[in-house]
């Protein structure tokens, strides 16, 4: 035991790193990961006691690996239909495995993205699992209940377990889509850290760290995938500007007004070094990397109007080749209003309008190149119903602000 006073942020620090590898190692040796991840579960609950009051254990994880071991073995104790699987495995499994972390971290981000869980339960079992965040943290991300997030991550447990899912990794075959299925959970926690959907603030920092600690470990596993590294650079490239996205009384600040000696430089170096060797692999590209490429071009622009806008709109016409949908066409359409004016950006938007009509993203575009273009009173109209359907009160505060001032001829912003 290491003679170390632990303090409770000391204790969280390591859970969260040391939990989900527990679990990992648990779940692969006895084959039920409901199981497994409860008895990791108490396992930290023992922790909390034993560790404070006899200090930290020499191999935190072997520690916890072998507490879970033990209230498996307990449960296989209870059941006298499974007498034959104690005596074979009991002695084995109380020993602390060795646990290739890379292998084990990938196989437990592929099963809690199982297929036969829907998109919102991969994301909560992500989180909970892979992640380490209690059903409350998980609970106040996503705005509901802690009983609910529990029942929500109660039945993904069960669904893997009735689909006969194993802790193993997928053939090649399945494992690629399998990969697609994580990098998308991961994207889909990053965004909802970066810009919160609803709420009173407009990131949730915390929430995007894990989603960034989460794909490094998923690039550390997959080094060779071009598109898992451009998510992760995608993701560094984004976060880079988040110190700057806010004034200190919590009002957004668009991208074109931002202090740029805010952003952090470590960061788009990172990015930027990701995804270059990515798009130089000489594998097909992929939407993320497309995506990365982008928010590199932003961040290596010294100043607003410094950004290559033309190389940009170019980059949008790639993404929509590669996944053409409503949202990659509304970026894209600011980056054309930008190269070829207001107008031909409009052009783009009017053909969106059935798509994204009840979308306050589309109506703050459209109204911001409305303005640009001179016709205010339709403009002003615009930006308000983008305020009134935004579920992000600090969106809603920007935007009204917005309609204001164009309402009242001051200077639209040059780019939405």
């Amino acid at each position: 035991m290491q003679e170390v006073e632990l303090e409770a942020d000391d204790l969280e620090m390591i859970w969260r790193r040391e939990a989900p590898l527990a679990l990992a190692a648990v779940a692969r040796r006895w084959g039920d990961f409901a199981a497994a991840e409860d008895a990791v579960q108490e396992a930290l609950v023992a922790a909390t006691v034993q560790w404070p009051r006899d200090g930290l254990p020499d191999d935190p994880r072997g520690w916890l690996v072998r507490v879970a071991s033990r209230r498996m073995v307990d449960q296989v104790r209870s059941d006298t239909a499974r007498r034959a699987r104690e005596e074979r495995d009991a002695s084995a499994a109380t020993d602390s495995p060795e646990v290739t972390d890379h292998d084990h971290s990938l196989a437990l981000l592929l099963l809690c993205c199982h297929p036969a869980l829907s998109v919102p339960s991969q994301v909560a079992l992500t989180l909970r699992a892979v992640g380490g965040l209690t059903t409350a943290q998980v609970a106040r991300a996503f705005l509901v209940p802690e009983a609910t997030m529990g029942q929500r991550i109660s039945r993904a447990k069960r669904a893997i377990r009735d689909a006969g899912a194993r802790f193993d990794l997928p053939g090649p075959g399945e494992l690629e889509d399998r990969l697609r299925a994580v990098t998308h959970v991961l994207y889909l926690v990053f965004t909802e850290g970066h810009t919160s959907t609803e709420g009173r603030v407009l990131t949730d920092p915390g929430l995007a760290g894990e989603a960034i600690r989460l794909t490094r470990q998923l690039h550390a596993a997959r080094p060779d995938d071009p598109e898992v590294a451009g998510l992760l650079a995608l993701m560094l490239l984004t976060e880079a500007r988040r110190p700057a996205r806010t004034a200190p009384d919590g009002r957004l600040v668009p991208l074109e007004e931002q202090e740029r000696r805010l952003w952090d430089r470590a960061l788009v170096d990172e990015g930027t070094r990701l995804v270059t060797d990515a798009l130089a692999s000489g594998q097909e590209v992929g939407p993320f990397q497309v995506q990365a490429a982008i928010a590199a071009v932003h961040d290596e622009a010294p100043t607003a109007a410094d950004t290559d806008w033309a190389q940009i709109a170019q980059l949008y016409d790639v993404l929509a080749r590669i996944t053409p949908g409503p949202m990659v066409e509304l970026n894209r359409a600011v980056a054309v209003a930008m190269v070829d004016g207001p107008s031909a950006g409009l052009a783009v938007l009017d053909g969106l309008g059935t798509q994204l009509s009840d979308h306050h993203r589309w109506h703050a575009v459209r109204g911001q190149l409305l303005a640009r273009s001179g016709a205010r009173e339709e403009a002003t109209a615009a930006l308000r119903t983008a305020a009134e359907l935004s579920p992000s009160e600090v969106e809603r505060v920007h935007l009204a602000a917005l309609a204001a001032d164009v309402e009242a001829g001051r200077p639209a912003p040059t780019s939405p």
